[in-house]
């Protein structure tokens, strides 16, 4: 069993805060070998190259550390992905603030409760965004999203005339390849 640690801080300045998560990471018996750390925004999550590293090494009884949940996962419900992956290796986790070990029937309990609140929570912003839309259609204030590509047709239209490729347009409209393929087709058995 190893103990994998993992520290992120947002921006390169966050130096303190860097060495502080390094320095409880090692007080939970994580070492500078089993340690991985960078400096990346959590709006780049999916650019965490140390990060895939630290999964990517997990194995059979081994624990994944960190600080704070902020720290690896963008919401619980993103959590629940990654406690997913690190479970299908036969590892666990431990988030030292929340004080949660998914290697204990306490700890699996816990991060059980926050999963299904999580998920309670996305449920029921589903359900009232349900009856906002239902209500704005109602009193005619709600049309859908506008579609972007149909509204270009024109353009389309006219740079297909001249001559330019089906990618020439999507790029020069920026619209996917389909949208071109669709707007040309509708306008061929419309003639």
């Amino acid at each position: 069993m190893t103990k994998y640690g993992y520290a992120r801080t947002s921006t390169i300045e966050q130096v303190a805060g860097l060495a502080d998560q390094v320095a409880k990471l090692k007080e939970a018996g994580c070492t500078d070998q089993t340690i991985y750390q960078e400096q990346i925004s959590s709006v780049k999550m999916a650019d965490r190259v140390e990060f895939t590293k630290v999964l990517a090494k997990l194995g059979k009884g081994d624990v994944l550390v960190f600080t704070s949940l902020s720290r690896v996962a963008r919401s619980m419900i993103h959590m629940i992905e990654i406690e997913a992956a690190v479970a299908a290796a036969g590892a666990s986790i431990q988030i030292l603030d929340m004080n949660v070990d998914t290697s204990t029937p306490q700890g699996r309990l816990t991060f059980n409760l926050f999963s299904s609140i999580a998920q309670f929570e996305r449920e029921n912003m589903l359900e009232r965004q349900k009856v906002g839309i239902a209500a704005a259609k109602a009193e005619g204030k709600y049309t859908g999203r506008a579609p972007t590509a149909q509204a270009k047709a024109a353009q389309v239209l006219k740079l297909h005339n001249k001559g330019l490729t089906k990618e020439e347009i999507a790029k020069a409209c920026e619209i996917g390849i389909a949208s071109v393929y669709r707007i040309i087709k509708a306008q061929k058995q419309a003639a």
